[in-house]
């Protein structure tokens, strides 16, 4: 049997978005094209130019937007930011700290904060369920045979 290698293509808006960056603001080339993944390894491990350019002064799409500042998407949206920044813009937003931004940073350190706290309290579920079946396995049956 012959073995046939498929290339593994994608979108230019599945590559941008695993890029990070805005696609209206890439070049054309890029925008109509398909994308294989050796290209995107390509592009991650060796950005030209204009990708550099666009990581660093943007424009960043809404989930880059978001992160930079510290909120959510959907803070991003409630504050009234619904097109991608520029980096100028953002660092502007930051200098400025309007009302809606320092509630959104509130909101999302207080969804980390209780993310966090439902993760510790996991673990310690867990932990305490796997004690328990550890010390239920050391004294079961002695010699029974237990069956699956």
């Amino acid at each position: 049997m012959k073995s046939h290698q498929t290339t593994q293509t994608m979108k230019p808006a599945t590559a941008a978005k695993k890029l990070g960056v805005y696609l209206p603001a890439t070049p054309a080339e890029f925008q109509e094209g398909v994308v294989t993944r050796a290209e995107l390894n390509e592009l991650q491990a060796d950005p030209p130019e204009w990708l550099r350019e666009l990581r660093r002064n943007g424009p960043h799409p809404r989930p880059v937007v978001a992160a930079k500042l510290g909120v959510s998407i959907a803070g991003l949206a409630r504050g009234g930011v619904t097109e991608a920044l520029t980096t100028e813009q953002i660092e502007a937003l930051k200098q400025e700290r309007p009302e809606w931004l320092e509630q959104e940073r509130a909101t999302q350190a207080e969804v980390r904060k209780e993310a966090a706290r439902l993760k510790k309290r996991n673990a310690e579920r867990a932990q305490r369920a796997s004690d328990r079946a550890q010390h239920g396995a050391e004294h079961a049956g002695h010699g029974s045979a237990r069956h699956s």
